[in-house]
């Protein structure tokens, strides 16, 4: 049961806002590591709380822990949770529908106000958590619930590695350079030293006290891709977190160890 320490839920939630400011400056039991990767992120984890939460049923938010995600990252949000929700469903969880989150989420809001500055994105920390606890304590009416989940879509600057075989590696995975566009190929002035937006998924669980069990980030896939028309530089790519493989992969990269990466790529042996 969802219990209602609403000072301490308030402390809490907010310093991880805090932190989770400071980091941005976060599958398919199936899905394995294609080798090591220096860049993997080890995830916090704590088994201690989650064995006291004995979580059985989960609901995903609709909404950001954080700042919202960028607007074209937004349109494949629901997507991403599907295969969050079928991760999690693998690891024995139930995932009940996130209208038990969005609808509370928006009776809450009207009642407190709008936590996310429409102009600057950023999160009234104070603001967020009276609404989460409000959605925590009206959710428990009509369900049972153990724990929050949420599921942030970030863009982050990457780069290429120099050389013939140009790859980028964050977070645990390596994406190559796609190419767009009708040309004659990449001119050899072309600046591969410039950084290039990609997505990363960040995954945070909370028990029913709003503490944070665990808190995993894995890279998906490169939002810009080499413009081969003009040959001068990266263009944003058609078609956003289109490869189903990428998603699941990063995914999988975010959720272990809660829900184990078979040939995890953060391990060097």
């Amino acid at each position: 049961m969802f219990k209602t320490n609403h000072r301490l839920s308030a402390v809490y939630v907010t310093a991880v806002l805090a932190c989770l400011a400071l980091m941005n400056g976060c599958a398919s039991g199936t899905v394995s590591g294609s080798g090591y990767n220096p860049t993997t992120v080890t995830n916090q984890i704590d088994q201690e709380g989650l064995d006291a939460a004995n979580i059985k049923r989960v609901v995903i938010a609709d909404v950001n822990l954080g700042s919202p995600s960028r607007k074209y990252l937004q349109k494949r949000e629901k997507d991403v949770d599907v295969f969050v929700a079928a991760a999690l469903k693998s690891h024995g969880w139930e995932v009940v529908s996130s209208r038990e989150f969005s609808q509370r989420w928006r009776n809450a809001v009207s009642m407190f106000g709008n936590p996310v500055d429409p102009t600057t994105g950023r999160v009234n920390g104070r603001t967020f958590s009276r609404i989460v606890q409000t959605v925590r304590d009206q959710i428990m009416e009509s369900s049972n619930i153990d724990a929050l989940v949420f599921t942030d879509l970030l863009e982050k600057d990457v780069y290429f590695a120099q050389g013939v075989n140009r790859v980028a590696r964050w977070d645990g995975v390596s994406r190559k350079p796609p190419t767009q566009g009708a040309g004659d190929g990449v001119s050899v002035n072309f600046n591969w030293g410039a950084p290039v937006a990609a997505t990363t998924i960040r995954i945070s669980v909370f028990n029913t006290d709003l503490k944070l069990l665990f808190s995993g980030e894995g890279g998906m896939a490169l939002n810009e891709a080499v413009d081969v028309r003009s040959g001068s530089g990266f263009v944003r790519r058609r078609e956003i977190l289109g490869n189903e493989d990428h998603v699941r992969e990063g995914i999988a990269l975010a959720l272990h160890p809660l829900v184990p990466m078979a040939k995890w790529p953060g391990n060097p042996d």
